[in-house]
């Protein structure tokens, strides 16, 4: 090592007229301390050697010539030296850096990461840059350090937008439509299978047990029953297959023998369980509802029409797909309301083909009641096809829309130039009413005309309700 350089890692390299910056602390894992060389301490002092202190730039005379020496350095220029004869020390604009500073490789790949935060001194940046040009993996490393500082500094959120699967689900059919698409009588059940087992999927292990009581109306009072998640799970399958059954699928209770009333099949399903059902029941249910939309998909325009025998009543397989969505929808809703989990109502147009299933069943209902004794006579029969006396079922909001319903006879029209009353709801509310979760004198939003008429129809819709 001379006087006027400092020790590096290929060997001597002396640096001459530079102002001595300290080196930069390096990462503990990119740099080892012990072979980093210490700068050279300043002169002690008069007792140091004229050698030990670096040549410094002269600085320009009053005329601005400085003197050059013969290897083109500048020399210091003469001047009274003290009595003592100890050297004077340099202006301060001698000191200025005349260079760039010369750091070892392993300083400089430790100073990459404040590099990329800008957190270098001015020196540091200039010689990091210097060596990224020269340098291709600290190069490729600083390029992926500034990437990540950019990932640091967002100002979105970090939540799924919640429209992005609806809006990558219609980029994918837009661009390649399925070759075989839903009909469009089984989408409001595909969709609500969909959300309900996207719930299951959220709640852990020992929700599956949570209990859950389910509501219906019988005759003139609302009855429950008690049950847990997985029950509820158990249920829907063991009616839907139902459904199977019409299509020649496997009815999971064994269609030769299991009952056809929803009731009684699920009575079967639940006094078969030997133990309690746990979450193992969900991958059978979800499975039964894909197999279902499948064979309906390929089955073609015929099926919608296949009666789905329900015991007292039967059905075409289209209600009865619109059947299914319904009641997976509101005990998807029980189910959420046992786990305490968010659950809105289904889109607007799958809530008003469901209303207008019930409207369409409402007359066969009432005729149902009153041959019980629950509901009043017939005032007004007419032919079958004609208009008869008929009750304006208005259905506010989600999914809303206007009905006229049948009072005397299921054969009848219901036609607005005879309606004799008008009840207003809610569509969600009617559906509740449908559903059996609220009391029929409870319902009604608005009430106008005929108030036997109106309190037959609420109790025809309330009596829908099934377990």
């Amino acid at each position: 090592m001379t006087g006027g350089g400092r020790e590096s890692e290929g060997g001597e390299e002396e640096v001459r007229g530079a102002r001595r910056i300290p080196g930069p602390r390096g990462a503990a894992d990119d740099l080892d301390l012990a072979s980093v060389p210490l700068p050279p301490l300043p002169p002690p002092g008069g007792n140091a050697p004229d050698e030990a202190v670096p040549e410094q730039s002269q600085p320009a005379s009053a005329s601005g010539d400085a003197p050059e020496s013969d290897a083109g350095e500048p020399e210091p220029g003469p001047g009274p030296e003290p009595a003592d004869g100890t050297p004077e020390p340099p202006a301060p604009d001698a000191l200025v850096s005349s260079g760039p500073v010369v750091l070892p490789h392993q300083v400089l790949k430790a100073l990459l990461g404040a590099w990329a935060l800008s957190a270098c001194s001015a020196e540091e940046t200039a010689a990091v840059e210097d060596h990224l040009t020269g340098c291709a993996p600290c190069a490729d490393e600083a390029l992926r350090l500034r990437d990540a500082v950019g990932l640091l500094h967002t100002d979105g959120s970090l939540d799924l937008d919640p429209t992005l699967r609806t809006r990558v689900l219609d980029g994918c059919f837009g661009r390649r439509p399925a070759r075989i698409p839903v009909p469009e009588w089984a989408a409001p059940y595909d969709a609500e299978t969909a959300r309900l087992d996207a719930l299951l999927r959220d709640i852990g292990d020992s929700e599956w047990h949570a209990p859950v009581r389910l509501q219906w109306f019988e005759e003139e009072r609302q009855v429950g029953r008690r049950t847990t998640v997985a029950g509820v799970i158990g249920h829907l399958m063991a009616v839907d297959g139902l459904l199977s059954a019409a299509l020649g699928l496997d009815d999971p209770l064994d269609g030769g023998k299991a009952p056809l009333d929803p009731t009684e099949r699920t009575e079967t399903y639940w006094s078969a369980t030997r133990r309690p059902p746990t979450r193992a029941v969900r991958e059978p249910w979800r499975a039964q509802s894909h197999e279902l939309i499948r064979t309906a998909s390929f089955a073609g325009r015929n099926v919608a029409e296949t009666s789905v025998s329900y015991g007292a009543f039967a059905l075409p397989l289209q209600d009865a797909a619109l059947d299914r969505a319904f009641e997976c929808w509101v005990h998807g809703g029980d189910i959420a309301d046992a786990v305490d989990y968010p659950y809105p109502a289904p889109s607007a147009a799958h809530l008003h083909r469901m209303i207008d299933l019930a409207a369409r069943m409402l007359p066969a209902a009432l005729a149902g009641r009153r041959s019980a004794g629950l509901a009043g006579p017939a005032k007004d029969l007419v032919a079958a096809g004609a208009p008869g006396r008929s009750l304006h079922l208005e259905i506010e909001g989600h999914g809303g829309g206007d009905w006229y319903i049948a009072l005397d006879s299921p054969a009848a029209v219901g036609a607005p130039e005879r309606a004799v009353a008008q009840v207003a709801l809610d569509g969600v509310e009617f559906c509740r009413l449908v559903a059996g979760h609220i009391s029929p004198v409870e319902a009604a939003a608005g009430q106008e005309g005929d108030r036997e008429a109106i309190r037959d129809v609420l109790f025809a819709a309330a009596s829908l309700s099934r377990l």
